[in-house]
């Protein structure tokens, strides 16, 4: 099985480096860029049998170390 994580910024978060992004892509001519929230991605190969299990496995990673749960968001997509 495979985990696929997306973590972002919650949206009451700062995010400095998006605006820098977006700053630097105006600078480069994509005007119509009104807003940049980057964040992380993270494959996981798993041993799980199971989705249930697995999904539980992985929301465990990220709840003690994948994910800075006061400041960041984060959703798993598990594929057989």
């Amino acid at each position: 099985m495979k985990a696929r994580i997306h973590i972002t910024l919650k949206q009451n978060v700062l995010d400095p480096q998006g605006k820098v992004i977006a700053r630097a892509l105006k600078a480069l001519g994509f005007i119509g860029v009104s807003g940049v929230r980057q964040g992380k991605y993270i494959e996981i190969d798993l041993k799980e049998d199971g989705g249930e299990a697995a999904q539980a496995s992985v929301d465990a990673m990220c709840a003690k170390l994948l994910a800075n749960t006061v400041i960041e968001d984060y959703s798993i997509e598990i594929e057989s």
